[in-house]
């Protein structure tokens, strides 16, 4: 692929990978990325097909201020933040494992 993308803990939150038709692409929630589109239509747009119902949204680089930009950013950061901490917390709970039936013989 060879597009730039934006990371934290190894998972990513923002790519370049639509750069080419002047799109950053943000990966938000679908709550997010309605509140992102309603209150600026002109910067923000769903991406196309499942991956917008998911809350992937362009964000157009030229439209966009270092400010809404920033903010953006900041917004999938911590959302990538939260999930990358779900899923460690996930890993540490210990589950109860069914021990083998002991042989009587």
């Amino acid at each position: 692929m060879g597009a730039a993308d934006f990371r934290v803990g190894g998972r990513i939150f923002a790519t370049l990978a639509s750069q080419s038709q002047g799109y950053g692409n943000l990966m938000l929630t679908p709550e997010q990325q309605s509140e992102f589109v309603a209150e600026l239509p002109d910067v923000f747009v769903p991406i196309a097909g499942g991956w917008g119902r998911m809350g992937m949204t362009h964000i157009r680089l030229a439209a966009a201020n270092e400010d809404m930009l920033a903010g953006a950013l900041r917004t999938a950061w911590k959302l990538r933040i939260e999930k990358n901490e779900k899923v460690e917390k996930k890993k540490r709970v210990p589950t109860k494992r069914k021990r083998a039936p002991k042989s009587r013989g």
